[in-house]
């Protein structure tokens, strides 16, 4: 799966360039692989012969024989990077650039100062290293820098923000470099902007005099992919990015096909019979890091191969030409694996598995036009249909699963998996894992590089325990399984049940054996009282508490044994001469001196001055400091005056500095073995992580819903007859109730409307009476349901739809050369050929963008070729002469927006009602959004004059029927909360809040005559839990169980965030929590006021014991069915 939600944007034909700049980040753009000789006769004159480093200029015949010296792949990419420059902006970068030749990768002049090549030089180093990832922005270390030169010297200055060394001398060769504090900024600066980066490390350690230090390639930070070299050994997470595919677009006979290439988890997947529009919809959802594009598109019937001028593929092109990409032939897969293999600089031998998950029962992908008018891709102006799914704390990965679904729905097999799922989580009544969620990429560049940290280990660890806590989970172990289809689809990975649980138990329990976990405490920090315990946290703060100690005891004891000899040392060097500093009265400007912690050269020192004695006189302390020498730096040079040591604590420091360096590499050495073990489980571990976020993300949608007051509707499938045709009696679609998916209908804001659908309706209405609302809906609720999602409607019935298509207005495309009209009908065309028997069609105001006449003429045809087709829909017009048309349509049916009379106004409904409505409301529109009252008036008589018989035959046809009360716009709705769920924790508090529950509403039983006295059965939420969907909306009365000892008790009607509110407080994210549901909020305040008293007189702490104090707030009319303690 791939998933974003920017555009990576750049330019390739120069006369678009200024209004591409100005909409899109500047990123490196190219039109095609093969050199152009404008290119390099142009801006750069000079080019160098690889071979004997000639400089040519001018001389035509002396270029294409310098040309033809070059070798063929380094002359490619020298191009390659020339194109890059030409975008460059900035004077500095342009300064630099004028000082570049093209003889070499690096474009460094051997002439200019600092441009040595010669065998041995550091120049040369690089320019090895960059010859073997010539397409990748090279960084040396040298020192406390990363350096750059040449090319990537001119890119660091124009995309990183970073200032050239040596400013802009014209007599050396463009250097540029960063700080290694500031390493991570600077690739982020690059990535962002479409490079990839190979980074070179010096080996660190002493080296030989007048020897260069050798240096190696620590890795690479590509855009969704991040430099992670030396992570398995600090203590903290890398923000991980989702990787970044490498995309090819071809075509064949089936239509345009896609395919992505991951590098990270060396996978690629393919689509085929894609339309242009699902196909551009792709493009716009998908940041990826290189575009590629096969010669087939170039083909057309004309034979002249200029793509995109005869009609098809116009808009791809279109789309394609503002973004980088390049050409290439032979096979659309193989030839696309070897050029990512060649991007990256991979082995030949390295193999890609595809993961591509069969296609053939699955609806269409959305086209781009249905994808924005529903919000699926977030869209200026529309409703965000994303963001009514999930609750706003539910972002990242879950997010991501939603919208790849929406915008490439299921299998039938698939939806009707995830449904059931969703329904199972709307009724469970037990605790949920919190769903750790971690990128399946980071997991595999993680285990693979041997990166992988402590504290992701303890993630991975998470990832498999609530895989087995749910198989554990009577009542999450069907939820589990259910997600096992799901998930493969994700993957493309098939694993079993049973092999999922077995290795994720194998997982858990290596993990466990290995990492040093929370809670643990067998690894303290050392601490002696003479000596400051920041120097002991610093030293081993970096390898202690990684794994278990069991692995590590040789090693530890020696750190003991030598911090302890440090100490002893210190105390008997240092100590006397500080308690003779002590015991000296003296005013002001006498002796001072204490032990203290050199951070900088991580040693412990005595700082003091005036300490020596005038006169040497035997005293204690005077044999110290006899002893006492200046203190040194790891280069030899005095710290300071002020600073001192001895041999004997040289000698200690060292040795446990040795000490704590081998404690350390073993340490790394467990991690990174731990990374390899882990390495061979990769498959399991990827499918789990998905599973999870799936489960999250399933989860978050099903609290949403029921927030929402949104159902689940029937999925019903087209069958098909002996002919082949579809039966008509499970070809409709009804949905009651249905509301906009942007209103909430908890709050009562929503008009109701029930769609029967069973062939093609022609809809009529008003301006601003509802249609192009309705078309939204109806769009929306079918996506949602043929993707296993609740709906916003009372209740429906939704056939598995082979694909979903909403036209909404159509703009004029500049670019394309066309009008709104011309990109009207180019997307009937994509939808009338891509319509079937099972398409779900959706056209708001057909053909508005030409002469009427003929506009009614083609959008007749229209509908009499999609009622022949058979497919569902709705096509809405204000075009009323097509009900004057001979048409030839058995199925289609006429409805319309309704409107009331009131007050000599026509009013809308917002109804659907069966009908024609041949009133516009334009007259009215125009006045309510300000048109000047003179204009409307004469248009008035305009129409008078030309349209009075027209006007005076009514506004309605006589088939239509009223729905619905007086403009009404709002409705409320009554909701009835389900009971909760149960759990076991803490007994003793369990017990307790039982009893006095239990008491208190058998006394309101014995008021009520109720004849059944309420069973409780105890639940917990414990660290790490959240409650079940279930409890939304529904009235709680909770304990929580705070760190502190203390219990604190509330009433909320939101538990979810309430406990999300409790547990983002200081030292409160682990708090647990008992709770149960009431029916109603007086109900709930009497018992929270109960349980804070009574649980005090039992001897529990209170935190909240003000809120005892509350009066009694009345009962209510009380019902015990369901009521369950939690």
């Amino acid at each position: 799966m791939y998933w974003l939600a920017t555009r990576n944007v750049v330019i390739s034909i120069p006369r678009w360039r200024s209004l591409a700049l100005l909409l899109r980040s500047p990123l490196n753009k190219h039109a095609s692989y093969n050199p152009s000789p404008l290119i390099l006769g142009g801006q750069f004159g000079r080019i160098h012969c690889f071979k004997d480093q000639k400089t040519l200029r001018g001389n035509t015949r002396k270029y294409k024989a310098a040309d033809k010296s070059l070798d063929d792949k380094d002359h490619s990419h020298i191009v390659w990077w020339k194109e890059r420059l030409e975008l460059c902006r900035k004077p500095s970068t342009l300064n630099l650039v004028k000082r570049l030749v093209y003889s070499n990768l690096l474009g460094v002049d051997a002439n200019l100062k600092n441009g040595c090549l010669k065998v041995g030089t550091l120049n040369a180093e690089i320019l090895q290293f960059k010859s073997k990832f010539p397409r990748e922005v090279l960084l040396c270390r040298v020192g406390d820098f990363y350096e750059a030169l040449g090319i990537d010297a001119c890119i660091l200055v124009e995309y990183a923000g970073l200032n050239p060394f040596g400013g802009l001398r014209s007599d050396s060769i463009p250097r540029a470099g960063c700080p290694v504090v500031n390493l991570r900024q600077t690739l982020d600066d690059l990535t962002r902007n479409g490079f990839s980066v190979c980074i070179v490390e010096e080996v660190q350690g002493p080296t030989q005099a007048r020897s260069r230090k050798g240096r190696f390639i620590s890795g690479h930070a590509h855009p969704g992919s991040p430099y992670v070299f030396g992570l398995v050994g600090v203590d903290h997470e890398l923000d991980f990015p989702e990787p970044m595919p490498v995309v090819g677009i071809s075509r064949s006979a089936r239509g345009y096909c896609i395919t992505f290439v991951l590098e990270t988890m060396k996978t690629y997947s393919s689509e085929d019979g894609l339309t242009e529009e699902a196909l551009v919809t792709k493009l716009r959802t998908c940041r990826y890091h290189h575009l590629f594009l096969h010669s087939s598109l170039r083909d057309n019937a004309s034979g002249t191969s200029r793509w995109g001028e005869f009609g098809a593929g116009g808009l791809l092109w279109g789309e394609c030409t503002a973004r980088q990409f390049e050409w290439f032939g032979g096979g659309p897969v193989t030839e696309l694996l070897y050029k990512v293999k060649e991007l990256y600089g991979l082995d030949n031998e390295v193999t890609f598995r595809n993961v591509t998950v069969p296609s053939e029962n699955r609806p269409r992908s959305l086209s781009l036009g249905t994808a924005t008018q529903i919000g699926a891709i977030p869209t200026e102006g529309i409703p965000c249909l994303l963001k009514v799914l999930l609750p706003p704390h539910c972002t990242g990965l879950p997010a991501l699963y939603i919208r790849d679904l929406l915008l490439n729905p299921p299998s039938h097999e698939i939806a009707s998996a995830i449904q059931a799922t969703c329904k199972l989580m709307s009724s469970i009544k037990c605790s949920i894992p919190e769903f750790t969620c971690v990128s399946s990429a980071k997991l595999v560049k993680l285990l693979e590089l041997r990166e992988a940290n402590h504290i992701e280990f303890c993630r991975i660890k998470n990832v498999v325990d609530e895989i087995l806590h749910m198989h554990r989970s009577i009542n999450l172990r069907e939820i589990l399984k259910l997600l096992m289809d799901p998930a493969w689809v994700a993957t493309g990975l098939k694993i079993d049940f049973e092999t999922l649980v077995n290795e994720c138990e194998w997982l858990s329990d290596r993990i466990g054996q290995m990492i040093f976990l929370d809670g643990e405490s067998d690894q303290k920090i050392s601490s002696y009282a003479n000596i400051p315990g920041e120097f002991f946290e610093d030293m081993e703060s970096s390898w202690k508490g990684r794994v278990k100690k069991i692995h590590i005891e040789e090693e530890v004891a020696e750190v003991e044994r030598a911090a302890e000899a440090l100490s002893s040392v210190i105390t008997e060097d240092f100590l006397p001469i500080v308690s003779r500093i002590k015991a000296t009265s003296a005013p002001l400007g006498g002796p001072k001196g204490e032990i203290l912690y050199a951070r900088e050269h991580e040693a412990v020192w005595f700082k003091g001055k005036r300490f020596a004695p005038a006169v040497w006189a035997g005293t204690p302390g005077e044999e110290q400091i006899k002893q006492l020498k200046p203190a040194l730096d790891s280069k030899g040079r005095k710290v300071g005056e002020e600073w001192f040591t001895t041999m004997k604590v040289e000698n200690a420091l060292t040795r446990y500095h040795d000490a704590g360096a081998k404690a350390k590499a073993r340490v790394l050495e467990l991690l990174r073995g731990l990374s390899t073990e882990l390495q061979t489980k990769i498959n399991v571990l990827v499918f789990a992580s998905m599973l999870l976020v799936i489960a999250k993300a399933l989860f978050a949608h099903v609290s949403e819903g029921r927030r929402r007051k949104w159902v689940f509707p029937t999925l019903t499938g087209f069958s098909s007859s002996k002919s082949g045709e579809s039966c008509d009696e499970t070809k409709g679609m009804k949905i009651i109730g249905l509301t906009p998916y942007w209103f909430d209908v908890s709050e009562g804001s929503a008009v109701l409307n029930t769609v029967d659908m069973q062939s093609l309706f022609l809809l009529t209405g008003p301006n601003g009476g509802g249609k192009s609302s309705l078309l939204r809906s109806i769009c929306a609720a079918a996506l949602l349901g043929i993707c296993g999602f609740m709906v916003p409607a009372e209740s429906a019935f939704i056939p598995q739809f082979d694909s979903i298509m909403l036209h909404m207005k159509s703009y004029d495309s500049p670019a394309d050369g066309k009008s709104s009209f011309q990109v009207e009908m180019s997307e009937m065309r994509s939808i009338v050929n891509g319509a079937t028997s099972r398409s779900l069609v959706l056209i708001d105001e057909i053909c508005r963008g030409t002469e009427t006449a003929k506009g009614t003429c083609i959008a007749g045809s229209i509908v009499e070729t999609l009622d022949e087709i058979g497919c569902l829909g709705i096509i809405s017009t204000h075009l009323h002469g097509i009900f004057s048309l001979p048409l030839s349509t058995k199925n289609t049916v006429h409805k319309a927006m309704s409107t009331e009379y009131i007050d000599g106004q026509i009013i809308p409904t917002w109804k659907l009602v069966d009908g024609i409505c041949r009133e516009s409301l334009a007259f009215e529109t125009a006045k309510v959004e300000g048109l000047a009252e003179a204009i409307i008036q004469r248009a008035e008589e305009l129409y008078s004059s030309v349209y009075t018989k027209e006007a005076s035959s009514g506004l309605f046809n006589a088939q239509l029927t009223q729905f619905g009360s007086k403009g009404a716009q709002t409705r409320s709705l009554s909701h009835k909360p389900k009971p909760t769920n149960k759990m076991e924790v803490f007994k003793d508090v369990e017990t307790v809040v039982t009893l006095i529950c239990q008491k208190k509403l058998m006394e309101l039983y014995k008021l009520k005559n109720t004849s059944n006295v309420p069973v409780f059965n105890c639940v917990a939420i414990a660290a790490r839990e959240q409650p079940p969907p279930s409890t939304i909306g529904a009235s709680c009365v909770y304990v929580m169980f705070r760190p502190d000892k203390k219990l604190y008790i509330g009433e909320t009607d939101d538990l979810d965030g309430r406990i999300r509110s409790h547990r983002s407080k200081d030292r409160m994210e682990n708090a647990s929590f008992l709770y149960f549901t009431v029916p109603g909020k007086s109900i709930a305040r009497q018992l929270e006021t109960l349980l804070i008293n009574q649980l005090l007189s039992q001897g529990f702490p209170i935190a909240n014991l003000a809120d005892g104090k509350h009066q009694n707030f009345g009962t209510s009319s009380l019902s015990f069915d369901g009521i369950t303690v939690a």
